[in-house]
């Protein structure tokens, strides 16, 4: 039997605009900006995806979930997701874990983590130990470090049998 692993690195960022809800890995955090998108602008699950479609040789988000298309119009990210990990087991692979790096002036992401990485792990049915995030500033430099911007980073990897 031969194990293949494959890998791939996604990345999203969105601006932060007053009023709106602030939704990354597919929780809320409470702040009075929010990321501005097509859908509900979740950057974490976005970069996911963006790495699972990577690993498994499909394309990007951009493809898949056009932000010209009205059907994807404040969808929720975990939709996107489990529409995602259906292309990805259809081409044969199963998640295998996940690592971010969110990148973020404000809010302080350390008291939201676990639960960003719990729902995450629930999304794409690994064990929570199997995501991992880490938050970091960008020390005040550009539009993320001006506090106008959330970025996240991911790597993935999926695993797949074949006899």
């Amino acid at each position: 039997m031969e194990t293949i692993v494959r890998v791939g690195q996604g990345y999203d960022i969105h601006r932060l605009e007053t009023g709106r809800k602030l939704i990354l890995g597919g929780i809320i955090i409470p702040w009075d900006k929010g990321l501005v998108g097509h859908s509900d602008a979740d950057a974490v699950v976005h970069a996911v995806i963006d790495a699972l479609l990577g690993a498994a040789g499909l394309g990007d988000i951009g493809g898949h979930f056009p932000d010209t298309d009205p059907a994807y119009k404040d969808i929720p990210g975990k939709e996107l997701m489990e529409t995602t990990l259906e292309k990805v087991r259809g081409a044969g692979f199963t998640p295998v874990n996940a690592d971010l790096t969110i990148i973020a002036e404000q809010p302080k992401l350390q008291p939201y983590k676990e639960a960003m990485q719990e729902n995450l792990a629930r999304m794409m049915n690994l064990e929570t130990k199997a995501v991992n995030i880490k938050a970091k500033t960008n020390e005040g430099l550009g539009e993320i470090g001006s506090g106008n911007a959330i970025a996240c980073q991911a790597i993935v990897s999926l695993g797949m049998c074949r006899r």
